[in-house]
């Protein structure tokens, strides 16, 4: 039987964790730490917990302050707000002077489901690769995101994790080695690749098996490092399959769509096509709905291969 959990939930059990083994982790939050799951550190370790209220600027920079001092500061709200509205100050404050802040940021993408479009962060990946010093993570499962925020805690500069509301399919064992810049290849392939991140993982993999139902070898690689990204697997990739499918419930501007296609265009070029949200805002509905009106579903997926095979 498939488990589900949302990346959310793997964030809170993370920090518990980690706060028992390192006594310099704290954490922040923009009073949503019953969302976030910030609350589960905060029941461990009120001491080492910071409500700065619905303020993200200020979450941002109190977070850059402590970090100044030694700390490793977690600071969490939803993707929307921590990327959008505090912009300016994960720029100036963090990343400039390259402080050791994590951004855990929760209820990415089109899965806030009925929040609508002013919620649906779309755009974070985007924003947030494009700052220097930033380091990008966007994990595919539960099991993925409790490595990476663990990996997080140790890697020293500003990172941006994103992370989902919505329950997905477990893809990982627990004997999964996470590494910060690295692509899995998941499921091997000759005629064309499928690379995906976030939640659209779990739907390459069940698109690639229908596709060999149909005579089409799919290769599935996991990409859940956004910047740095891993060139290597995918410069291979296009050498050996000659066409590649991104997947990203995220705008196909400037996300791993984009981010894939600037490592292809300046050292092996081959057929691509971007699969996600198409220069436009979200809806309010149930997260399946609001997938399958964007195209962000299996069958999507494995139209669109088909379609480039045949071409």
């Amino acid at each position: 039987m498939t488990k589900f959990m949302a990346t959310r939930d793997a964030y809170g059990e993370a920090l518990k964790e980690l706060g028992k083994t390192n006594k310099d982790i704290v954490v922040l939050d923009a009073d949503l730490s019953g969302s976030t799951k910030t609350a589960v550190f905060k029941k461990e370790y009120p001491d080492r917990f910071f409500n700065v209220g619905i303020a993200e600027q200020n979450l941002m920079g109190t977070a850059a302050g402590l970090a100044t001092t030694g700390k490793i500061p977690f600071a969490s709200t939803f993707a929307m707000f921590a990327t959008g509205r505090a912009f300016e100050i994960i720029r100036n404050s963090i990343c400039y002077p390259k402080l050791n802040v994590k951004i855990a940021a929760t209820h990415a993408g089109l899965t806030v489901g009925e929040d609508g479009a002013t919620h649906q962060s779309v755009e974070d990946l985007s924003l947030m690769r494009s700052i220097p010093n930033m380091t990008v993570l966007c994990p595919a499962d539960g099991v993925e995101a409790k490595k990476a925020i663990i990996k997080a805690s140790q890697y020293n500069g500003p990172v941006y994790i994103r992370l989902g509301r919505s329950k997905e399919p477990v893809i990982f064992n627990q004997d999964y080695n996470f590494q910060i810049g690295k692509g899995v290849e998941l499921k091997a392939g000759n005629n064309i690749t499928i690379i995906a991140t976030g939640i659209m993982v779990s739907k390459a993999l069940e698109a690639g098996k229908i596709l060999e139902n149909h005579g089409i070898s799919a290769r599935v690689i996991n990409i859940s490092t956004i910047k740095p990204i891993d060139e290597d697997i995918i410069i291979k990739a296009a050498k050996e399959t000659k066409k590649i499918v991104t997947v990203e419930e995220h705008s196909i501007i400037g996300g791993l769509g984009s981010a894939v296609a600037e490592v292809l265009v300046e050292n092996y070029p081959v057929p691509l096509k971007r699969i996600g949200v198409e220069d436009k805002f979200g809806e309010s509905g149930t997260a399946e709905d609001v997938l399958k009106k964007y195209g962000l579903t299996v069958e999507n997926i494995v139209e669109k291969v088909k379609k480039i095979i045949s071409n």
